[in-house]
């Protein structure tokens, strides 16, 4: 005789979802214990398949008939949690958007110790800066280094945005959109973190006497195709002869719009007096100290992230050689594979 009474499909087919679905493999166990004595398998028959000892099959037996499934469940391992760790964390994540110093303390920025104290002070409990720690990145926090800004507002950064967003709606094959800027290229590499030995550190041989070399890049705002000149000085001689390159490769366009930053050499007389005679280029200047509006610096970002940072070239011809060959495969971008591309 069955010491369990036979299911039916459905709910058998819910208890081998059961056991297929749960990550507890004691509690899948127990439910493939209890199938199977459903399906008319003695005790003695469930222990040589489960290797469970008997004792363990009729307790879980006892814990089925009382409580159903739910009994089968594993209790949680360890002792409960003792610290209020949803107001914890919440008081972490307001206190992140606050500097020290609006709270009367020396330091600028928060050690874990003196987010334990204000934690200790605000909520009264007592927990340490160890737990803080552990705590942080539960919390969406992560150690990074800030970025500098200034307080300073551009009152016509509506205005200005408004136009911008208005070209990049309008761009076509007949009014074209780019993102335009320059970027210094160093021979000294900029000095970037990398994998190494732990305990360890690389060295990167520098030449020492640096040298400059310059590029004028500009980024389709919606095909991602980038045209660039480069010269040895950052004058206004650079960004026009930028502006000559759009306006041989894009000859059938009735107007040529740029989106760029205030720099110099974009507003020089040199610069005024070409447009004057080019009236199919429009210039629409991004808010001042708002670089994230301009997309081409995440390519400048990627150049610097493939070629120039830690680079060991000798010369700036060798240097130049492997941003020449970046910027010839980058384009598209993004989406080009730039970052896995063979010399």
């Amino acid at each position: 005789m069955a010491i369990l009474p036979p299911l039916c499909r459905a709910e058998r087919k819910q208890l081998q979802k059961l056991i297929h679905k749960t990550k507890d493999k004691h509690f899948a166990r127990r439910l493939i214990a209890m199938l199977m004595l459903h399906q008319g398998l003695s005790i003695t028959d469930v222990h040589h398949a489960t290797g469970a000892a008997r004792s363990s099959i009729g307790r879980w037996l006892g814990w089925y008939t009382e409580s159903g499934v739910d009994g089968l469940k594993s209790l949680q391992l360890g002792r409960p949690a003792s610290l209020p760790i949803d107001p914890i964390l919440l008081c972490l994540s307001l206190l992140i958007q606050l500097c020290p110093q609006d709270f009367g303390y020396q330091r600028s920025r928060w050690s874990s110790e003196l987010l334990a104290m204000v934690i200790n002070a605000q909520l009264k409990l007592s927990i340490a800066a160890s737990t803080v720690r552990r705590l942080l990145p539960k919390a969406g926090m992560v150690w990074r280094r800030s970025a500098p800004t200034l307080r300073i507002k551009d009152p016509h950064k509506e205005e200005k945005m408004a136009a911008i967003n208005q070209a990049l709606e309008q761009c076509c094959v007949e009014h074209p959109v780019f993102y335009e800027d320059e970027v210094d290229i160093d021979l000294n590499p900029k000095i970037g973190a990398d994998w190494m030995p732990k305990g360890q550190q690389k060295r990167v041989v520098t030449p020492g006497n640096n040298r400059k070399h310059y590029i004028a890049g500009a980024l389709h705002a919606s095909t991602g195709k980038v045209l660039y000149v480069s010269r040895d000085s950052k004058a206004s001689e650079l960004f026009i002869a930028m502006l000559e390159k759009l306006k041989r490769h894009y000859r059938k366009a009735k107007t040529i719009t740029l989106i760029l930053d205030n720099y110099i050499i974009h507003k020089s007389r040199k610069t005024v007096a070409w447009l004057k005679h080019n009236p199919k280029f429009r210039l629409l200047f991004q808010p001042v100290y708002s670089p994230w509006v301009n997309k081409i610096e995440r390519l400048w970002l990627a150049l610097h992230e493939t070629v120039t940072r830690n680079h060991a070239c000798r010369n700036i011809r060798e240097l130049l050689g492997m941003v020449w060959h970046f910027m010839g495969t980058v384009s598209p971008f993004p989406g080009s594979g730039h970052g896995t591309a063979k010399m």
